[in-house]
């Protein structure tokens, strides 16, 4: 961390127990301000309990946390005056219009009239909805809708944008621009804390992430990073009848195999002697490509399916 560079977040053996499951284990971490954290996990790792704990809903077991300086539970109703909260659902009043919601969430934070006039048009210019502003939520599209949601999360102007799975459910065009609004804001300051289940999404935001699962951190660091640590640099991906090439394949050096239903994945720095193999072998299909952070993520969470 820089000398100029403060955390916005502290954790410190951190732990959250329901009944006597833990379900957040004794983790650290620190979030830097002005950039983008990120949690990564399967269902059931711990992500958003942590975030409930951050938020200050949700009461910690042990360990301590600290948010802008201020310790939690105490400093609970400081530190939400200061955050801005993007849940993974929704969750607009249908009965009021977009710039109604806005300002009704305005009021709650104890926003001037003029102040929150003046920054709900800049919020729906920001968004793209200024020609929504009298709809209803159920006029709107999905993604128009998740816009809206984030375009409330910043009415209070936070410091530090929380966003649970922003952008799952919407088409691509949507999510590219959502990306570019979330770097904006960082531009301007602002830090987030985010979940997301779309690798490309945490690779592409994050400056840090975590991968958690079952309550621990597997690992911390740049997205960059963490693949270089955990896998190959390139994988070939092969579909189909493999087993009259597999046993070849097993022998060379420098070679990890992985089979998951009908598709082989071989893991490797140089890809050149796999792909000779397989140059004869036209009835399997092949994609070779670079490693990235789902590779990280299958190969230290598991493929098995979790509910």
């Amino acid at each position: 961390m820089k000398a100029n560079q403060r955390p916005v977040i502290v954790a410190s053996k951190l732990s959250k127990y329901f009944g006597v499951k833990q379900v957040v284990s004794d983790i650290d971490f620190e979030v830097i301000e002005g950039k983008c954290f990120g949690f990564l996990g399967p269902n059931g790792a711990g992500k958003t309990t942590t975030l409930r704990m951050i938020q200050g809903i949700s009461p910690l077991s042990s360990g301590q946390l600290h948010v802008f300086g201020q310790p939690l539970p105490e400093a609970g109703k400081f530190i939400r005056s200061r955050l801005g909260i993007v849940p993974q659902e929704d969750n607009l009043d249908p009965d009021f219009t977009v710039i109604q919601n806005l300002r009704m969430y305005g009021t709650y934070f104890g926003v001037s009239k003029t102040v929150l006039e003046k920054r709900i048009y800049e919020l729906l210019e920001f968004m793209h909805l200024e020609d929504r502003a009298n709809e209803k939520p159920d006029q709107l599209s999905g993604g128009m809708k998740r816009r809206l949601t984030i375009a409330r999360a910043l009415v209070n102007d936070p410091e530090l944008i929380v966003l649970d799975e922003p952008t799952t459910g919407l088409d691509p065009q949507v999510r590219h621009t959502i990306w570019a609004k979330l770097r904006e804001l960082m531009q301007q300051g602002k830090s987030i804390l985010m979940t997301t289940h779309y690798m490309d999404e945490a690779e592409r935001l994050c400056d840090e992430l975590i991968i958690m699962d079952q309550g621990k951190i597997l690992d911390h660091g740049a997205p960059s990073d963490i693949v270089t640590r955990h896998v190959e640099k390139h994988v070939v991906e092969i579909r189909g009848d493999f087993s009259v090439i597999i046993k070849t394949l097993e022998n060379l050096v420098d070679t990890r195999l992985e089979k998951y239903g009908d598709t082989l994945f071989c893991y490797a720095d140089q890809t050149g002697e796999i792909l000779d193999l397989l140059s004869d072998q036209t009835e399997l299909n092949t994609i070779s490509r670079p490693c990235n952070l789902e590779d990280v993520f299958l190969t230290m969470t598991g493929r098995e399916l979790r509910e």
